[in-house]
């Protein structure tokens, strides 16, 4: 079955706004129901930008209604995410995205600054100038300026970033970064989280015990 393109953003988005059960999202996104928990709880490893899959065109409201009005009812995805083919030449970005340009270029000045400024341009489809103006803080709109993952902004793909990343950290000669905030040993990540709730449910028994508080129907 076909999942979203960024599952763990996507569950994020349909927690904070939609009625859908965590079972329907965990499903819908291809993850445990306990990685959808911990995302609603805020105890997820990171704080996650939600990404609209209306937008990307993976679901439709109608599928949405459909679900918050039957439990039961497993959401169908529309396609699934679309793999982008660079071809040569300069970037097109949507005039819709364009202003969000400057935040991806300041994310990834600040997250990864081995990247040149020439890689920069061709990922995010810009220019030198602005990123020379960004990187020094001269630009004009600094300070409304804000760093955002340009994958979550859609001006780029997390292919592409990490293949940019990888590039740039063997020029350097250095080790490329690894995000394993989402990855890694998937059961043991769950187990933890198991972990952590049934703990939280003793809390209260615990603390009354703590205060030295005796159990009446105890012999």
């Amino acid at each position: 079955m076909a999942q979203p393109l960024m599952p763990h953003a996507t569950a994020s988005w349909l927690v904070d706004n939609t009625a859908l059960s965590f079972e329907q999202i965990a499903d819908f996104c291809g993850l445990h129901i306990l990685e959808v928990q911990a995302i609603a709880d805020d105890t997820a490893a990171t704080k996650l930008t939600g990404r609209d899959p209306v937008r990307a065109h993976e679901l439709t409201m109608e599928e949405i209604e459909k679900g918050q009005a039957d439990p039961d009812y497993r959401l169908k995805m529309s396609k699934g995410p679309e793999q982008v083919r660079r071809t040569k030449g300069p970037r097109y970005t949507p005039v819709s995205k364009r202003q969000d340009k400057p935040d991806g270029i300041a994310w990834i000045i600040r997250n990864h600054p081995e990247i040149s400024d020439g890689a920069i341009g061709k990922l995010i489809g810009t220019t030198r100038n602005t990123i020379a103006a960004i990187r020094d803080r001269s630009h004009w709109n600094i300070a409304n300026i804000v760093p955002k993952d340009p994958v979550t902004l859609g001006l780029t793909s997390q292919r592409e970033l990490d293949a940019a990343v990888s590039k740039a950290a063997k020029a350097a000669g250095i080790e490329a970064p690894v995000d394993t905030r989402l990855e890694g040993d998937r059961e043991a990540l769950i187990e933890q989280l198991r972990a952590e709730r049934e703990a939280a449910a003793r809390e209260p028994g615990e603390a009354g015990e703590g205060l030295g508080f005796e159990n009446p129907f105890k012999s």
